[in-house]
């Protein structure tokens, strides 16, 4: 296959709407009605519960997991470590905005914060980890998957930069940029977080009672 043949087979890939499929399928609603009206992990577990928001959040990581490792399907990019990083941050970038903007489902779906994270594991996985970290910390802390995931964001661009030193600009540029993507399409979230009223996931429950008892 061809480099436009996998670029279109990568946003079809991240195209596939979990959220909404799931929520049609098992409670014949459409989760965009509900909630924040956003098709991603966040408002799956908002409306949901954090069973199918797990489950969400992982199907929507493994789309831009699979969508990273369609260039191994092309025999020069095995053998060229720079080549494939910087296609397969095209393909990636090729599911996330499936995610968006879905074929699937309108045109109409989630933020990409987990496609792209499956983006960074297939491409990186120690730096992937590292973002793993980040959210789970902030999540525990704070039950705020919108927070958890702007602040793995933010991490990126620094294990990238700052801690890992990688030498490909166009990987720089890429973590940079997704850092302000991801702030970008969580305004909305950041404007209720300021003002108090962002709700929180339903997990850590035991914790949680115990802490109000």
């Amino acid at each position: 296959m061809n480099e436009l043949s996998l670029v279109i087979l990568a946003y079809m890939l991240g195209s596939i709407p979990t959220s909404v499929w799931v929520s049609r399928v098992l409670y014949n609603i459409d989760i965009r009605d509900y909630g924040s009206g956003n098709a991603g992990a966040t408002n799956t577990f908002r409306v949901l519960g954090s069973r199918w928001g797990t489950f969400v959040m992982i199907f929507d990581m493994l789309k831009g997991l699979l969508a990273v490792k369609l260039a191994l399907l092309v025999p020069y990019y095995l053998q060229n470590d720079f080549a494939r990083t910087n296609f397969q941050i095209g393909l990636g970038l090729a599911a996330v905005l499936g995610h968006i903007y879905p074929l699937w489902a309108e045109f109409r779906g989630g933020k990409g914060v987990a496609t792209l994270f499956g983006l960074i594991l297939g491409i990186s996985p120690l730096t992937a980890l590292g973002c793993v970290g980040v959210f789970l910390m902030v999540l525990f802390l704070t039950r705020f998957v919108s927070l958890s995931s702007i602040l793995a964001s933010l991490a990126f661009p620094v294990f990238i930069i700052v801690v890992f030193n990688v030498d490909n600009d166009t990987y720089r540029i890429f973590a940079v940029a997704v850092a302000l993507l991801v702030i970008l399409t969580h305004q909305k979230n950041i404007t209720r977080l300021l003002r108090g009223c962002e709700s929180k996931a339903s997990i850590f429950k035991y914790r949680d009672r115990r802490r109000e008892r």
